[in-house]
């Protein structure tokens, strides 16, 4: 009989996309400017929606978004938003999807002062993750005061769709915050990543 892992209760048991997910990516210290894009496009459309609707549709976003290339994204028009309104592909809401394009315009905007996004966004938990020790799920917080300093600074810079929450998930994604519960298997192994 194999032992069964123990997981992060958000996380369930039928969904092969969200095992994946959380078993190989979810709080795993990311320092590549496209995978951060990626997460903030996709935190962005999930604004009121669950997390496995974002994640059945990853595939469809990659291909939609130019494999998640800030630079092609930015360039994108009017005429490629309509096109994107209508690609089942996609969450077809014209207010993400035209954040998702002026999001990377202000991405490359913090490219060019910063040298990389991953530089910028580091810096809000002083370049290195933040190790929480949450026993059960109701004790992991929605925001913090380093999410919250991030949302603002993001908007400053002409960012939308990136409240407290949207970038405490990006921060959770992107390994800035380890929020695996300590009795769940990825915990250790993300600390050590």
């Amino acid at each position: 009989m194999s032992e069964v892992k123990k997981r992060c209760g958000w996380v369930g048991e039928n969904n092969p996309l969200m095992l994946e997910y959380h078993d190989r990516e979810w709080g795993v210290p990311v320092h590549d400017d496209v995978k951060h894009f990626e997460f903030l496009v996709l935190e962005g459309a999930q604004a009121g929606l669950s997390w496995s609707i974002v994640l059945n549709k990853r595939e469809g976003y990659r291909r939609a978004f130019s494999e998640f290339d800030p630079n092609k994204v930015a360039r994108y028009t009017g005429k490629r938003v309509q096109k994107l309104l209508l690609d089942p592909g996609i969450i077809r809401n014209r207010q993400k999807i035209e954040a998702a394009l002026r999001n990377a315009r202000a991405f490359l905007a913090i490219q060019e002062e910063f040298g990389s996004f991953d530089a910028y966004s580091w810096r809000f938990v002083g370049g290195q993750p933040k190790v929480n020790r949450w026993k059960v799920m109701k004790q992991i917080p929605a925001t913090s005061t380093e999410s919250d300093a991030f949302t603002k600074d993001l908007k400053h810079r002409g960012f939308s769709f990136v409240g407290p929450t949207v970038i405490y998930a990006h921060m959770q994604a992107v390994g800035m915050v380890n929020d695996h519960l300590v009795d769940c298997f990825r915990y250790r192994e993300v600390g050590t990543a």
